[in-house]
């Protein structure tokens, strides 16, 4: 007979083992050990059962919670992207669409349901087609950025694609993701402001040429009289009126240097010359200032320095003119000295130190940095008292820089102010000669044998050029337009050495007067010297004139020397 109280599993393997503790005494001990065990362990398993159910209910609560939290994060994720400003997309690495947002309805027009799915060659429209055909295999490359425009509803649109290679979990590329930004409107303003500073640029040409015109007369006819016989009480008037026409014209010329710096328009030219005549022609220029104010004005070659130089000479003049300028301005009493100083010659290249030194009004240590800065003076009262633009210096610091320099300054307020750089130049041989070409202020000219044809319609420069040509002996001839140039070149009676051709006339302008010359069948005409006659600057028109086939140009106002030194390499005597 069983025990009641023993474990159900254990009383079923008794009863099956057909076992009975009346008739196994000695077995009911074990048995009943046996039956404990039992016990024991089925108090485990309800303990772990309990354990499992709690782990169970908090895991529950905790899935629960992680799935609303995932919820809620990616409908704020997509509320967010379907509202962000630009398109978001993914594609395969065919360039079908696998994701987008909605603002791709929004700004090409199909539904995201059309989209998925179909590659993004079919939504360019045709008439786009051309417009962005270059762009359509950017997906051949791991990361890309353009612009590109599409038309809709008559209108033109502007978008930035922004795309990058993506990988999968393998490390295999798997497709694109990418971002297309509407910059419509910074378009638009970067297209207006390049219609503007087309219109600006057009603008200070025409003023360039309508203002500089009747300056380049009063400048000509300077010269003209101080190349003939006058009193001598009138000399100061003549060096005075010839002074500030020059001052003026410098004026306008540092406005439109000005501009041209600042949107990075410098040419550089740069051929060998005469580094001693450039400085005495410096000293020449500004001698006359200096005794009409009273003050010494000297230069100092601090050592030997040589006679030629490889460089752009305008570059340095304007440089050199810009600060003297400057000085002579702010200096009442004392001195001015141009200082020149070979620093060492490396490589076939020399560097030359320039110091402009002044006993001036001075510049005060807060104001020595802002000095640079466009537009600016030392203080308003100078800049009322004295005049000027405030351009001269900054013009000087970023020529110079473009030549791997920089302008410095040391001055004092009350003692004066000292510029001064360095700056490399290229040499031709080992020469340091020191001789000296001064220029005399009344040159004296031979005759030329030389028939010259002018095309000029300004009344003042035509002037101009009659007083020189008499005063050479020159044979001319004038007309007022290309038309008429041109049309002496059908005569047959053509006889001609020379065509100065200005390039803005009306009827035909200098450019279109040399296209028809140079387009004429008899070889010599075709192929006549045509010099451009201009007042605007060289970087403006040297091209322009290369590309005309002119054989180079003449800026006015028209210096003697250069004018005659043009034509005596044309005269049939040279």
């Amino acid at each position: 007979m069983l025990n009641k109280d023993y474990h159900r599993l254990l009383k079923r393997q008794l009863t099956k083992a057909g076992f009975n503790t009346i008739d196994n005494p000695e077995m009911v001990s074990f048995i009943q050990t046996v039956n404990a065990a039992y016990n024991s362990f089925d108090k485990d398993i309800y303990h772990l059962e309990n354990v499992l159910e709690l782990s169970s209910t908090e895991l529950f609560a905790l899935n629960e919670e992680l799935t609303k939290e995932r919820d809620n994060t990616k409908s704020k994720l997509e509320h967010v992207v379907d509202h962000i400003g630009g398109i978001i997309f993914e594609t395969d690495l065919e360039g079908n669409f696998t994701y987008l947002n909605t603002a791709w309805e929004k700004y090409i027009g199909y539904s995201l349901k059309e989209t998925l799915g179909r590659n993004y060659k079919k939504f360019i429209p045709k008439k786009n087609v051309e417009e962005n055909k270059k762009h359509y295999n950017f997906f051949n490359k791991k990361n890309t950025v353009f612009i590109f425009k599409l038309l809709r509803d008559n209108k033109t649109m502007w978008f930035e694609l922004r795309a990058k290679l993506f990988k999968n979990a393998e490390k295999k590329a798997s497709g694109f993701i990418g971002t297309i930004t509407d910059i419509t409107n910074l378009k638009e303003t970067e297209i207006e402001l390049h219609k503007a500073s087309i219109s600006k640029d057009e603008f200070l040409s025409t003023m360039s040429h309508e203002i500089r015109t009747p300056l380049n007369a009063v400048t000509g006819l300077s010269n003209i009289l101080l190349m003939e016989d006058y009193l001598p009480e009138q000399v100061d008037t003549l060096k005075a009126l010839k002074y500030s026409s020059e001052h003026l014209l410098g004026l306008i010329n540092d406005l439109l240097d000005f501009n041209k710096i600042k949107s990075g328009k410098v040419d550089v030219v740069e051929k060998e010359f005469s580094l001693i005549s450039f400085l005495d022609h410096i000293v020449d220029q500004f001698s006359l200032q200096a005794i009409k104010k009273g003050i010494r004005f000297e230069l100092i070659k601090e050592n030997e320095i040589p006679e030629n130089i490889i460089g752009d000479k305008l570059v340095l003049t304007q440089i050199i003119q810009n600060l003297l300028s400057n000085s002579f301005k702010f200096t009442k009493k004392g001195s001015i000295t141009l200082s020149v100083k070979n620093q060492g010659v490396i490589d076939d290249k020399i560097t030359l130190g320039f110091k402009v030194i002044d006993t001036g009004i001075g510049i005060t240590k807060s104001r020595q940095e802002t000095i640079f800065e466009s537009f600016v003076q030392a203080s308003s009262e100078i800049a009322v008292k004295y005049g000027g633009t405030g351009l001269g210096l900054s013009i000087c610091r970023r020529l110079l820089r473009f030549k791997n320099s920089d302008l410095q300054l040391s001055s004092k307020l009350g003692k004066g102010s000292t510029f001064f750089f360095n700056i490399a130049f290229k040499i031709n041989g080992k020469s340091y000669s020191l001789v000296n070409n001064k220029v005399n202020l009344k040159p004296v000219f031979k005759s030329l044998n030389i028939n010259v044809l002018v095309a000029e319609d300004n009344k003042m420069n035509v002037l101009i050029l009659k007083k020189f040509f008499l005063n050479w002996n020159v044979n001319f001839t004038v007309v007022e337009n290309g038309e008429e140039a041109f049309k002496l070149f059908k005569k047959d009676q053509f006889d001609f050495d020379l065509v100065l051709m200005d390039l803005q006339m009306p009827i035909l302008n200098g450019y279109q007067a040399t296209k028809r010359i140079r387009k004429l069948e008899d070889p010599i005409k075709a192929n006549i010297p045509i010099i451009a006659l201009t007042a605007l600057a060289q970087t403006d028109v040297k091209e322009k004139t290369e590309l005309y086939k002119m054989n180079g140009f003449m800026g006015k106002p028209f210096e003697p020397n250069k004018l005659y030194a043009l034509l005596e390499v044309y005269s049939r005597s040279s």
